[in-house]
């Protein structure tokens, strides 16, 4: 099932939650989950090979050849441990770089960012996993590995394991690691992912599952992908109250994402955030409805952000200026990522940092 898959449309109001409440265990005193641009020890990344998911061998294989290639390149900069089962490591190991490791956690399907570990930072280098439960975002998906994924690597890495009383999907909300988060209300206060829950407590247990102060919240579009509208294809945090979003130059009124799109820059802009747009590709290499060409779906490592180039060259210029000035010091890498576009994500999808 392609995560951009069109299901049915919805629609939610918006506001900002303060201050933790929720009824899942809150991390620590002192712990928090960091920005994705501090110091990583390295980056997971997950196999894709389910054949319930993936039912065309030949697209499985360039999803897989895409893996590869965004694992060679983060491995550059910072190691790399790619989660897959044990029987598909004499296949997948001839095609790593030195700087990338196989770790036995069975996997269906990429998305690490959703269903991988969430790290928390605590005093004296302490660290903990903060637990969202991934449920293939409302049960649309198997996840029968996926869903476990989180805490096998808790449990490899020694680290305390701490439930949030949530279940979602971390690519559903941005946090500019000092105590700001923002989400699309479409991606978390639904009954497929948390029934009975208002959408207060459900912002009270995602500030406590980040040790975070505030959170600004926006409708999104419900049902018309597989995420609900993941936010970090739209916006994202590059320092504290700074955003960088991906808007078409010209906005389709007739298209669902593009309306979903004005309003949440709308409302991020009245929170007091400072803003800037760069544009979607007028030209690319997939001409499709489903195709998702966003350039903030961009990952940040160790001396580097690796970002998707989609063969405009005048918009993936602005895109490589953009990423350059909001991290400053760091080398831009654009590959070419456009089987992650078609199933709907991008390279921020498809890893999940670990603090140093």
């Amino acid at each position: 099932m392609e995560r951009r898959q069109v299901l049915a449309s919805g629609a939610a109001a918006f506001g900002v939650a303060m201050s933790g409440t929720g009824a899942g265990a809150a991390l620590p005193e002192g712990f928090y989950v960091p920005a994705e641009d501090v110091a990583h020890e390295r980056t997971f990344m997950m196999w894709p090979e389910s054949r319930r998911v993936y039912r065309d061998g030949w697209f499985l294989e360039q999803v897989q050849e895409t893996i590869l290639r965004l694992a060679n390149t983060i491995a550059e900069f910072e190691p790399v441990t790619l989660l897959a089962h044990a029987d598909a490591h004499a296949l997948i190991g001839p095609g790593l770089a030195g700087g990338v490791t196989l770790w036995d956690v069975p996997t269906e399907d990429l998305w690490a960012r959703d269903a991988g570990p969430i790290f928390a930072k605590g005093p004296g280098g302490a660290r903990a996993v903060s637990h969202i439960r991934f449920n293939g975002w409302g049960a649309k998906q198997v996840h029968a590995h996926d869903g476990a994924v989180a805490e096998r690597v808790a449990e490899r890495l020694g680290l305390p394991l701490i439930e949030a009383g949530l279940r979602g999907e971390a690519g559903g909300v941005e946090q500019d690691g000092h105590g700001l988060l923002m989400a699309h209300e479409s991606s978390w206060v639904t009954e497929s992912r948390n029934p009975g829950l208002s959408r207060a407590e459900v912002g009270a247990r995602l500030l406590d599952a980040y040790g975070a102060d505030e959170i600004v919240w926006t409708p999104g579009l419900e049902g018309e992908d597989i995420t609900d509208y993941h936010i970090d294809s739209l916006a994202r945090f590059t320092g504290p109250g700074r955003v960088l979003m991906n808007l078409p130059d010209t906005p389709d009124p007739g298209d669902p994402f593009h309306n979903a799109a004005l309003e949440t820059e709308a409302i991020l802009r009245d929170a007091g955030l400072e803003i800037e747009i760069i544009p979607e590709p007028n030209r690319r290499r997939v001409d499709s409805y489903d195709f998702v060409a966003s350039y903030v779906n961009f990952y940040v490592c160790n001396g580097a952000v690796i970002g998707a180039e989609f063969g405009d060259a005048e918009t993936d210029a602005l895109a490589a200026d953009a990423l350059a000035r909001h991290f400053p010091g760091r080398e831009v890498v654009l590959i070419e990522a456009d089987a992650l576009g078609e199933l709907g994500g991008g390279i921020h999808c498809a890893t999940k940092e670990m603090p140093a």
